[in-house]
């Protein structure tokens, strides 16, 4: 597992030596179902990803996608993709939006860095879907933990680090307790450990249906 110091450096988590893979990291059914949601995640991107690109670029000048670098399963990274949902420059603007959330997250219930178009690809989730590609290549999965930032990780205590022993999900036991509305790191990494308890394929079935429900629901979400 690695880590980030805040210098930048690399570095062994607390618990490199004793933290063992979780079984749903290995399990050929939860791939299984991954490559095939992916495969159906992929088919519903082909058909919006025209009409999409065209009314982000209409809406405010700068790329379609947006990619940034976060840590998955045992601290390695990735590059996530989304769809632009915030201004061109809104990571070097982060810091003149106050966070609304406690530990080691960001929120902000109205973020000024967000675009008219970006409010509706958020609260419908479709910015998410170019992550069906991150869950083809491996990097990610349907179901698993929120892929923290490097400025999240390189500030992670001992028992934070244990959320990454399952792969970085679309969707999670976070997602389907109430999304944004959830404002407390501390209650995220519990969410995850208490899914890391429970897991099987079956229950990952359970929050895929659940999260769709929460979709068409647009619950929780910003």
């Amino acid at each position: 597992m690695v880590s980030l110091h805040q210098n930048g450096s690399r570095g062994s988590s607390p618990d490199d030596s004793s933290s063992a893979i979780h079984p749903s990291a290995k399990c050929l059914i939860k791939r299984s179902i991954d490559v095939l949601g992916a495969f159906v995640g992929l088919l519903i991107l082909g058909l919006v990803v025209l009409p999409l690109a065209l009314v982000i670029k209409l809406d405010s000048p700068g790329p379609i996608f947006y990619s940034q670098t976060r840590y998955g399963l045992k601290g390695k990274p990735f590059t996530i993709w989304k769809f632009r949902s915030m201004v061109q420059n809104a990571d070097d603007l982060k810091q003149m939006v106050s966070n609304e959330a406690q530990g080691l997250i960001f929120k902000n219930e109205n973020d000024p860095r967000i675009t008219l178009v970006g409010q509706f690809l958020r609260k419908t989730s479709l910015d998410e879907f170019p992550q069906f590609w991150n869950v083809l290549k491996g990097d990610m999965s349907l179901v698993g933990t929120r892929p923290p930032t490097a400025d999240e990780v390189s500030r992670y205590s001992p028992h934070h680090w244990q959320r990454l022993d399952v792969k970085p999900g679309i969707t999670g036991q976070w997602q389907v307790s109430g999304r944004s509305a959830i404002k407390d790191f501390e209650e995220i990494v519990h969410l995850d450990l208490h899914y890391q308890a429970i897991w099987s394929p079956w229950y990952d079935l359970q929050v895929i249906l659940k999260t769709i429900t929460v979709l068409l629901n647009r619950s929780g979400a910003y």
